[in-house]
């Protein structure tokens, strides 16, 4: 059994940073791949950010040149750096292991397989005007 546990969420003011760690323990399979998705209040859930093990990355265009997907794999830890943070990044942020549909990761098949995938419990991550 795959535990996905996300940290370092916050609140921070726009403009400002914050970086997430997502901690990953249990089997992990090589076939698969990491990434964040998040939710605001109100709003559908959004893939973010994936990458695959070999580093290659895949963004959300409004997360585009501000967020940054990386992997510590001999630490099993998967981290998003955000930089220049407006409000509407405010949402809860979860930390995925997915299987993607096509043969490289993209952030928006989180949920592509959902009895094959593994989310954490997520982190708030509010950004203020």
């Amino acid at each position: 059994q795959v535990e996905l546990v996300e940290s370092g969420g916050g609140s921070v003011q726009a403009g400002g940073s914050l970086r997430l760690s997502c901690a990953a323990s249990g089997y992990t399979y090589s076939s698969y791949c990491m990434g964040w998705f998040r939710q605001a209040p109100g709003k559908e859930r959004e893939g973010v950010a994936a990458i695959d093990r070999d580093g290659s990355t895949s963004y959300a265009d409004p997360v585009k040149g501000r967020f940054t997907i990386s992997q510590d794999n001999a630490e099993n830890t998967l981290y998003l750096q955000m930089n220049s943070l407006k409000p509407e990044d405010t949402a809860m942020y979860y930390c995925a292991e997915f299987l993607s549909r096509g043969p490289t990761c993209y952030y928006g098949d989180y949920n592509a397989y959902p009895d094959f995938g593994y989310w954490g419990q997520g982190t708030q991550v509010t950004v203020s005007s």
